[in-house]
């Protein structure tokens, strides 16, 4: 009797030796990922969204032709738009909205140093728990650290872009023919603030969905630091 209970907990063992090997091989290799690995990994991720994402916002129609992040005219000026296509002056209308559209583009292509150097430097004080939070977490944390910083920098390269492509001309053409529409209120926004605003949100929308695509699709996980790091939140 005492040789058979031997023999079934030798063969239990047995068992059990092959389950945790089997569960063993299926974790990550190359040992426990630690906070600093993680962070790289998240870093390697934005650093993809810029390239493959940001990338396309540079080019003509970039913003313009874009859904996700078409710049359109601001809150105040809606009336202008829709004054100014009541008049006939449709066109004029669109030309303005095109010529936002096209700083932005261009002051992205500026600026995309900048963005990069920002991923460079940035510290993730709990990598994990941003690894296993939202789709879009890790770029949600880059906009909160260097949202103010960027903009500091952003604000006068979109100014000159608006010079550069004309928008400021054509901005211009477009105020004066609205303000000599009889009875309305005269306007001067600030085109700027709310260019340079529109164009940041732009990006950081851009860098999100490739995190999202990183963090969905294992094909999309192009290097084995990514391979690793994401294999834990899936």
């Amino acid at each position: 009797m005492k040789k058979i209970i031997i023999a079934f907990v030798g063969l239990l063992m047995l068992n059990s030796c092959a389950e945790l090997q089997q569960v063993v091989s299926q974790l990550p290799q190359g040992g426990t990922l630690g906070n600093a690995d993680i962070a790289a990994g998240l870093r390697q991720a934005l650093d993809f969204g810029i390239e493959k994402q940001v990338s396309k916002l540079t080019i003509k129609d970039g913003f313009y032709g874009n859904s996700l992040v078409k710049i359109l005219m601001p809150q105040e000026l809606q009336k202008v738009d829709k004054a100014l296509r009541d008049v006939g002056l449709g066109s004029l209308a669109d030309d303005g909205i095109k010529m936002l559209n096209r700083a932005a583009e261009d002051a992205v292509k500026e600026a995309t140093p900048i963005f990069v150097n920002a991923v460079k430097d940035i510290t993730f004080a709990d990598a994990k728990n941003i690894l296993l939070g939202q789709d879009n977490a890790a770029t949600q944390y880059l906009e909160g650290k260097t949202t103010s910083a960027l903009y500091g920098k952003f604000q006068p390269v979109i100014q000159n872009s608006f010079g550069k492509v004309g928008a400021d001309r054509i901005w211009a053409n477009l105020i004066n023919n609205y303000n000599k529409i009889p009875f309305v209120n005269k306007v001067n926004p600030d085109l700027t603030d709310y260019v340079t605003t529109e164009a940041l949100k732009g990006v950081y929308r851009m860098i999100a969905v490739e995190e999202k695509e990183i963090r969905n699709k294992v094909g999309s996980r192009t290097t084995d630091l990514l391979r690793k790091v994401f294999a834990l939140q899936d």
